[in-house]
């Protein structure tokens, strides 16, 4: 496989991380809240923040392949198109934003989503809360979130 090669979001990007998003939100949500609950990214982006902090796309021969936002420390988005699953896109995502943040990261995970549950868990992420309440971003359905946090140990040498 070729290289994977994180970025800074652009204008240009959105298509992809639209359709990116779109198809791998339904299979987030049918283990989870279920299909009905679908809304595209063009309906949640702005009400959930994705532009508020920091957003990366990661691409594979000049093609976005995946994305991932940090906002104040919490991994708020990261979506793989569902072609490039398990080939190390969500993983490289996931690094990079680890790299950005502060020494405490936090991400929910929806119940139901035990591929996202283990990579998470793999990087040393912990569930530290499970919450069960109303799926964000569309309230009218509930869902069951796992919060997970990841904390750096230690310090840089002086």
């Amino acid at each position: 496989m070729s290289a994977i090669v994180i970025r800074p979001y652009s204008d240009r990007d959105w298509p992809a991380i639209a359709r990116i998003h779109d198809a791998a939100r339904l299979d987030e949500l049918r283990g989870s809240a279920g299909v009905d609950a679908f809304r595209t990214l063009a309906q949640t982006a702005d009400a959930e923040g994705l532009f508020d902090g920091c957003l990366w796309v990661a691409e594979i021969d000049a093609s976005v392949v995946g994305f991932v936002a940090l906002g104040e420390d919490e991994i708020t988005w990261l979506y793989v198109d569902p072609r490039r699953y398990r080939r190390g896109v969500g993983r490289a995502l996931l690094r990079h934003a680890l790299s950005a943040a502060g020494p405490r990261v936090e991400v929910t995970v929806l119940d139901g989503n035990p591929a996202a549950l283990a990579l998470y868990e793999s990087e040393g992420f912990t569930v530290t809360q499970t919450r069960t309440g109303r799926l964000a971003g569309n309230e009218a359905f509930p869902a069951t979130g796992h919060v997970m946090h990841h904390e750096t140990t230690g310090s840089a040498p002086a």
